[in-house]
């Protein structure tokens, strides 16, 4: 199934529609946090989650109880949204305001990983939210594993909403005596902040200095 279908092709401002897979992997590769939303016992429902991403695959995980994995897992539609804001766009009319941002919408249904390929996968999310950490913490219990529910979703059909640039303002407001710019906006990472229970001669991880950076 190609990336973009009918139900993915973007309409409003078309222009801001891409459909390379690249852009899309980029998009996603560029967070950690992702929101699902599906339709359960006729409710909506929108759930923020951490995600990682595998080659043309990505994995959410969660308790197995978890009512949100139960549903999922019984392959009702579900669509995953990753978004990222850029800056604000101050144009001369409320009108034509807006933001800077990258942003990715996934369709598809989810299905459970297999209990021997759950490590892998728990190894993906971890990676994507802080690449290094995996190989540092301890082993993962055989109890811990029969308690997490982890789900794969195939990127295969999906589309990336893109805004970059200046505002776009009608042409008789330019001469408006109004600022109209870019305020740029960035996720930083502050410094880190050791556990009060961690002994004070344990080193900081190289790639806990570098992330951020």
């Amino acid at each position: 199934m190609p990336l973009k279908t009918r139900r993915t092709t973007v309409r409003r401002l078309p222009k801001r529609g891409q459909y390379d897979f690249e852009t899309i992997a980029a998009i996603l590769d560029a967070g950690c946090l992702c929101h699902l939303g599906f339709v359960f016992e006729d409710q909506p429902y929108v759930v923020p989650t951490a995600y990682g991403r595998k080659d043309s695959t990505l994995y959410v995980h969660g308790s197995a109880v978890s009512r949100t994995l139960g549903a999922l897992a019984e392959g009702i539609p579900v669509c995953l949204t990753v978004s990222h804001l850029d800056g604000l766009v101050l144009a001369r009319s409320g009108f034509h305001s807006s933001l800077n941002y990258r942003s990715v919408m996934v369709l598809g249904r989810a299905t459970p990983v297999a209990d021997d390929a759950k490590l892998e996968a728990l190894a993906v999310i971890s990676e994507q939210i802080l690449r290094g950490r995996w190989a540092d913490v301890r082993p993962v219990k055989r109890k811990e594993l029969n308690a997490t529910s982890v789900l794969q979703i195939p990127i295969e059909e999906a589309s990336a909403k893109v805004r970059t640039g200046p505002p776009a303002d009608d042409e008789p407001d330019y001469a408006l005596p109004i600022w109209a710019g870019e305020i740029p906006l960035k996720l930083k990472a502050g410094k880190p902040i050791p556990d009060p229970r961690l002994p004070a001669d344990t080193p900081v991880p190289a790639y806990v200095k570098r992330f951020g950076k």
